[in-house]
């Protein structure tokens, strides 16, 4: 009991510090250039990295989640997500083009264990090159710095069009669907996951949802984020799917991540001395980030949205 009040205080002290921090140090979008340097940021001081390991995304835990390590569930969920989309059927030499592929994990596993030809891209230079240094050359992998948005590969040019949670930075959502069905080529797979609010078409934001999706948007560089329905039924409207988007809900799969993103930095102290005052600063400011979303995905306010669909064999051009 001696220690509780002292310990209580310097918690609430951390989070005070925490929050003027992250209310005053907002990564609000811009243009896709506020994306690029946020992303080139956290790859250059090594701290994202550090902590969420090479798997820049949530990881898997099951239903009911069960508990897990923290960096075992991101490999796991793109286990999952191969067998969700029905990739663990695809043969060796399959070509996959990893769309916001992050510093390259989902991409070495693919090529690893499933024997794909992987192409991924990032809007970050930065994490391009640290997705080169991290990746063995004899993995049928290659990197490059390409606009979701203007992919710069042509019509059909892959097999599987993965992507796991790049949506958020997106500011049109259409386009962006209309560039994952036109690289893709007829007949292949299209298995994305992302992070999705709840549809406002269906029950509006209150005054509370309104403030807490704002900060969300503006402290990670999101301009909007889709609902699972909009964002199936712009997949749809591309007039490029065969038969009708599959989507399912992987809230409860996912949801332990954010509070366990938050333990590793008590868990690995070494982080304190890797990084310095500077690097506790910089995590410190997360925290209250953190929290929102574990908020806004526990209280259905975003839903962990998957995608799967098949571009269907028409020469109609999405351009």
């Amino acid at each position: 009991m001696n220690f509780f009040f002292p310990v209580l205080g310097l918690v609430l002290g951390l989070l005070a510090i925490a929050t003027i921090l992250y209310l005053i140090t907002g990564r609000r979008y811009q243009s896709s250039e506020s994306v690029v340097n946020s992303y080139d940021q956290w790859t250059e001081d090594g701290i994202l990295e550090f902590y969420w390991g090479e798997h820049i995304h949530l990881g898997y835990y099951g239903s009911p989640p069960q508990q897990k390590d923290f960096l075992a569930a991101k490999s796991d969920f793109v286990h999952e997500m191969v067998r969700w989309g029905g990739l663990d059927k695809l043969p060796p030499g399959t070509t996959v083009l990893d769309v916001g592929c992050g510093i390259g994990g989902s991409s070495r596993i693919l090529a690893r264990d499933y024997g794909f030809a992987v192409t991924g891209i990032t809007i970050s230079p930065q994490q391009v090159k640290r997705a080169q240094e991290l990746t063995p050359k004899d993995l049928d992998v290659k990197f490059l710095v390409d606009d979701a948005m203007a992919m710069s590969f042509p019509d059909a040019s892959f097999d599987v069009v993965w992507s796991i949670e790049a949506g958020p930075h997106i500011p049109d959502k259409a386009i962006f669907a209309k560039e994952l069905i036109r690289v893709l080529k007829p007949g292949g797979i299209l298995v994305v996951a992302d992070w999705n609010q709840r549809d406002e078409s269906q029950k509006p934001l209150n005054f509370w949802e309104r403030p807490v999706m704002r900060q969300l948007l503006d402290q990670w560089s999101h301009p909007a984020f889709s609902s699972i329905e909009g964002f199936s039924e712009l997949l749809q409207e591309t007039g490029q799917v065969e038969g009708s988007v599959t989507t399912a809900d992987w809230t409860e799969q996912t949801l332990p991540s954010w509070l366990d993103s938050i333990w590793q930095g008590v868990a690995r102290p070494k982080g304190l001395v890797q990084f310095g005052l500077s690097g506790f600063i910089k995590s410190l400011r997360e925290v209250p980030t953190i929290l929102l979303m574990r908020l806004a995905f526990g209280t259905s306010l975003c839903r962990f949205g998957m995608f799967r669909a098949i571009r269907a064999n028409s020469s109609t051009n999405l351009t």
